[in-house]
């Protein structure tokens, strides 16, 4: 079996690129073929992409998260319209809305959103969506401004019925390690109600630690597999046909080959 953690921040798990590297390795090791690095910042994926952008396996996005709000950097749009064409950028992200600790003003961090979906598109990639407490204007925005690639909901945190208003749209839906705990029963009924070939899988490293390792200060990409098994679990299929499937899913709106 192969596994593709579709959203961990390597950055934020060690500073150092030696030990970057050994996350990865040992990631490998485990399974895990595939990691997309994610930055909440454009300082942050300057500082990072030069460490990993040479790692077999390792994929980018670029992106503002809408906690860098108010301090998006300068020229900005033309940075970020510059790093997507740098390879291995797979996707424009993370970005979205954030009402749970109020970053900035609501029409500041809409206006960022907006900037970076229509970015998305205009560079053919799919856009990686952070949402907190901000479902319905994440679901207005999107409805007018999907990017044709798509989007992922990382780290789902809305109900099932949330999910099921959104399969129109050409969305996929990515769990995190809070999908094992026993207490995220809207989790668990999301994933039994959306289509097989549109769940994800992710670390959220360092965040988001599965309950198999809560004894761990953080997560590491290689406990993808506790995430996956449990879900299998919840599904009630065969691990390897699960990730197989996710595996799939996970190139395809990445727009890589599954070889």
């Amino acid at each position: 079996m192969q596994f593709f953690d579709t959203h961990a921040h390597i950055g934020l798990i060690y500073d150092d690129p030696i030990e970057q590297l050994r996350v990865i390795q040992q990631a490998k090791q485990a399974g895990v073929n595939r990691i997309v690095s994610i930055n909440n910042s454009l300082h942050d994926f300057e500082r990072n992409y030069p460490h990993l952008k040479a790692i077999s396996g390792v994929y980018h996005a670029v992106g503002i998260a809408p906690s860098e709000v108010t301090n998006p950097g300068s020229d900005y749009i033309n940075k970020i319209e510059t790093y997507v064409k740098f390879p291995n950028v797979v996707a424009v992200g993370e970005t979205g809305l954030d009402y749970y600790k109020r970053f900035g003003d609501k029409r500041s961090q809409i206006e960022l959103f907006i900037q970076q979906l229509e970015i998305a598109q205009k560079h053919n990639l799919p856009v990686i969506i952070h949402n907190r407490d901000a479902g319905k204007d994440v679901f207005d925005v999107l409805s007018d401004r999907m990017p044709e690639k798509g989007a992922i909901f990382h780290c789902y945190s809305e109900d099932a019925e949330y999910a099921k208003k959104c399969l129109d749209m050409n969305v996929y839906f990515s769990f995190a390690g809070n999908l094992t705990y026993r207490n995220a029963r809207n989790l668990h009924e999301t994933v039994l109600n959306i289509p097989l070939d549109r769940i994800l899988i992710e670390t959220e490293s360092p965040f988001m630690i599965p309950a198999e390792y809560r004894e761990k200060k953080r997560t590491m990409p290689a406990y993808i597999t506790s995430t996956a098994r449990f879900l299998a679990e919840i599904l009630e299929i065969d691990e390897e046909r699960l990730a197989d499937q996710l595996w799939k899913n996970s190139c395809r709106i990445f727009g890589l080959p599954e070889e």
